[in-house]
This record gives structure tokens, sequence and C-alpha cells, in this order.
């Protein structure tokens, strides 16, 4: 059994890690972390997608949200650690202060940029499930982890080049995306397994069919 989960566990790193952006973390990684949790309901959210507060918002929705009713949402937000709801409250408590029979166990982690919160994972069981445990405690605090880890790689990632001009070949769009990359000949004919000779020419007649005589303004009058 121990090694099942190990193996569960390093799949879900080997997940985040392939994902190219916060879309594909959603519906991707996300099935995962649920069945592997056995939680009812998962979520990933970042804060600047969360819906804004008024007046007009459901009453549920504002208690879900306040740091003054959720103690696991404060403790989460004040410790950026992940926690789950026997870890802060006595037995039974939660269920008072969330009545829903869909979360009558919660357990979040924290997502975190340059030592700010931007968002989380959670996972809720049904009332009569197990309650969560001290072991999928540290397995959600190591996923967080991997997913703050990720991010941060995806934010400093230059962002994919749309084209304008569809008159490349697929050849010369990946020398394209190289160039604006900033990879000498050199590097890109290592990048691509041809020689930096084959570079200079596949160069040579890109610039002729944009009608450009540099690289800059070439990147320039591809990328939208």
């Amino acid at each position: 059994m121990e090694t099942f989960i190990k193996a569960s566990l390093q799949s879900l790193f080997q997940t985040i890690a392939q994902t190219q952006t916060k879309a594909e973390l959603h519906q991707a990684f996300m099935m995962e972390v649920g069945q592997y949790f056995a939680a009812k309901r998962r979520s990933l959210y970042f804060l600047d997608q969360l819906p804004s507060i008024n007046d007009s918002s459901p009453l549920m929705l504002k208690k879900a949200l306040s740091l003054d009713h959720n103690p696991v949402l404060r403790y989460l937000v004040q410790k950026h650690a992940a926690v789950h709801d026997e870890v802060i409250l006595p037995p039974g408590v939660w269920q008072t202060i969330c009545p829903r029979a869909d979360h009558g166990h919660v357990m979040v982690g924290p997502i975190i940029s340059q030592g700010q919160l931007v968002g989380g994972i959670a996972v809720t069981r049904h009332r009569q499930d197990p309650k969560f445990t001290a072991e999928n405690l540290a397995d959600l605090n190591a996923l967080c982890l991997h997913v703050s880890t990720r991010l941060a790689v995806l934010q400093t990632q230059p962002a994919p080049i749309q084209f304008k001009d569809d008159c490349l070949t697929p050849r010369e769009a990946q020398i394209a995306k190289l160039v604006a990359q900033g990879m000498t000949n050199k590097e890109i004919g290592a990048e691509l397994w041809i020689t930096e000779n084959s570079v200079k020419q596949a160069l040579k007649r890109m610039f002729r069919k944009l009608k450009v005589s540099s690289r800059a303004e070439m990147v320039a009058q591809l990328v939208s």
C-alpha cells in the first residue's frame, strides 16, 4: 500500500512538471488530485480569479470567503501552510461552521509566489467519509510546493509566439521562435539538430519572404 501511495504522488509531481499553463493545471492535475485524496469536491483557485464580494453576493459565498467566519481560510492566509479542519478545531465544530454535507471535512494548501499567497488547492469530503489525516496534509503540502515552483517557472518563460503570417514552413517557424528567445545561430542549430550554416540559410530565405533585413525586424513583424 505504501508503494502505491508514493507512486501516485510521484505521478502527480510529473503531471505538475509537464503543465504549460494555469488552465492545464485545472484540467489535468485537479482531476488526479480529487482521486488521490478520495475527495468529494476539489478545486485549484487563484485569488485574482475569485469572484468579487458585494451586497448581492450569496450569503454562503460571503461566509466562505470571510476570514472572520472561516477559521480554515484564516489559518491559510496567516500561516501560508496547509491545514485541515481538525488541526485547528475540535472534532465536529467545522460542521457547525459549514453545514454543507459535501464539505463535512475540508483541507486546503497554499500556492505561493514571491512570498505572497496567490491561490490554493482545496479538497473536501462528505461528512460521513473519513476525516483527513496528517499524511494527507503532508502530501498536500508537497503538492502545493510543486505547484508553486512550477508556476514560478511558467511566469519566467517567454510567452508563446503567435504569428501573423503563415508563409513560413514549420521548420522556419521553429527557427523564428528561437530567434525571438535570443538564441544565436549556433544555439538554434544545436537545439534543432541542424548545422549552423543551415540556420543561416534558413534565415536568409525567411528575410526574403518577409522583406526584412534583420532578426529584430523579422520578430517584430511576426509577433502579434
